[in-house]
């Protein structure tokens, strides 16, 4: 079976012809990077139209580095939300479009899903495992049953952790895309210099909250910047410290994950996935409290954490085998919780 998935869910346009071998064939991945910059983030309106611009030249790149032609390919994937919702919108009617064409099945993949659903492309993980999902829109720990099973465990009660880390990188004037700035700053800084909140440490419960850390971030930003400028040491020392910070905040709550978890199911996998998921400094905070509740961290390759069309290919392979297929009629959603999946 060889797929072809789609993605356009934010700023990235991205197709991949996928086979049920877990062979990726072509990965092809346009970055709006260039477009948003100016703004400091994203902004939908030029989004959606870079994803019209786009979806013709990376669907016929993806064929060709593939060696395959459109005879080849036996269904089409398409994130159908949640996301921004005019690039969701190009996406899926590009998905349909296709799949009209060819006569051949269209399966509308929830982006989340294809999050949750990369190791097992990357790594073979079975069922059931605890996933904790974090990227610029979301942050969710579930536990994963099987396709379009997913038991929600906690959520974020305000900001996810990726729009966390974008929100402090802009109030620092580091720049966008903002998470990978302050990684690379915190890389050179004294993470113990700035003490900041660490929201719901200690509490029950595996839900998250961010808000209050990017306003500690901001008053201490404010009270040792000169001339409304921070110097070089200081911006890596703040940068470091909430970088600290959110790390322990995330330690703190997957430990009662572990223990919730546990006591329904035998499987000892965690796996990380989302944009968030390439942070290295994160990684390794999660392998020491994974190691200390007896659990294996999986997380995807740092390529396939962020957004991109062979975890929608994917998704979409692993829904085609259980008999999904979705009708031409079926609308692109701005939200979509992965709760609210179908499945079998």
């Amino acid at each position: 079976m060889i797929i072809l998935g789609i993605e356009s869910s934010c700023d990235e346009t991205a197709a991949s012809i996928v086979t049920d071998e877990r062979k990726i064939l072509s990965n092809i991945v346009v970055s709006q990077t260039l477009e948003h910059k100016p703004f400091g983030g994203v902004v939908p309106e030029i989004a959606a139209r870079a994803h019209i611009t786009n979806m013709d030249r990376v669907v016929t790149l993806a064929l060709k580095e593939s060696g395959c032609t459109w005879n080849d390919i036996d269904g089409i994937a398409a994130t159908t939300g949640p996301g921004l919702i005019g690039g969701v919108i190009v996406g899926t009617m590009a998905g349909k479009a296709f799949a009209s064409a060819l006569k051949k099945p269209f399966i509308a993949v929830n982006h989340l899903e294809g999050h949750a659903l990369t190791v097992r492309l990357t790594d073979k993980v079975e069922f059931p495992y605890l996933l904790l999902l974090i990227s610029g829109g979301h942050c969710l720990v579930m536990a994963v049953e099987g396709v379009g099973k997913y038991v929600k465990l906690g959520t974020t009660l305000d900001d996810a952790l990726g729009e966390a880390f974008d929100k402090t990188a802009k109030m620092l004037g580091l720049g966008y895309p903002g998470g990978v700035q302050v990684e690379e700053q915190a890389k050179s800084g004294d993470p113990l210099r700035h003490h900041f909140p660490m929201p719901l440490k200690g509490r029950e419960g595996c839900d998250f909250s961010f808000s209050g850390l990017k306003t500690a971030v901001r008053l201490v930003a404010q009270e040792i910047a000169i001339d409304n400028k921070i110097a070089a040491q200081d911006m890596r020392d703040i940068c470091a410290s909430f970088q600290y910070t959110v790390s322990e905040v995330v330690k703190d709550r997957m430990q009662n994950a572990f223990t919730l978890f546990a006591k329904k199911y035998a499987s000892k996998t965690l796996v990380v996935a989302g944009g968030v998921a390439a942070n290295q400094y994160l990684r390794k905070s999660l392998e020491v409290v994974t190691a200390k509740h007896d659990f294996t961290l999986v997380a995807p390759p740092i390529k396939l954490c962020t957004d991109n069309a062979a975890m929608i290919a994917w998704a979409g392979i692993e829904r085609l085998k259980l008999g999904f297929t979705d009708s031409l009629s079926i609308e692109a959603r701005a939200r979509w919780p992965l709760t609210e999946i179908e499945s079998v």
